[in-house]
């Protein structure tokens, strides 16, 4: 009997630790999204201002698309608002846990984002200019054939 108290406090402590580390990525996760806000603020600004010099934009160099990304993406792209990662998830019809994941990669492949925040949840939409470029000239290079998936 001895035994199984001695495994169920170790497990218990494991447990706390556990539970410690989660809050921990957690605080780091919001941290890292708000940093991420300030950048994109702070890279609005600067395309403000080389619009401002008559300096041309730059073309957004986007890499390739994985199923799951485009399906995010084709999401975000036919919304006209904002949207939380749970609509997201609704709306492609992929698992919540995975959407975070796919946005992060869009964001790395280089897809602007707008966020906003309300009530603790993150909201998402495309850049609008981004958005009307995406119209204008493919450059994440969708197919008529992802629209129909």
């Amino acid at each position: 009997m001895k035994d199984f108290v001695a495994v169920r406090k170790i497990l218990e402590e494991h447990l706390a630790t556990i539970n410690d580390n989660t809050g921990e990525i957690q605080a780091l996760f919001d941290y890292l999204q708000e940093l991420e806000i300030k950048v994109d603020k702070l890279s609005r600004r600067l395309e403000l201002a080389q619009l401002d010099l008559g300096l041309p934009r730059a073309k957004p160099g986007i890499a390739p698309l994985n199923q799951l990304e485009c399906k995010v993406f084709l999401v975000l792209y036919t919304e006209e608002g904002m949207l939380s990662y749970l609509e997201i998830a609704q709306k492609s019809g992929l698992p919540a846990s995975i959407v975070p994941e796919c946005v992060s990669s869009l964001i790395q492949k280089g897809i602007p984002f707008r966020r906003s925040f309300f009530e603790n949840q993150l909201f998402l939409s495309l850049d609008p200019q981004f958005k009307e470029l995406q119209t204008k000239e493919n450059v994440v290079n969708l197919s008529l054939q992802s629209f129909m998936e």
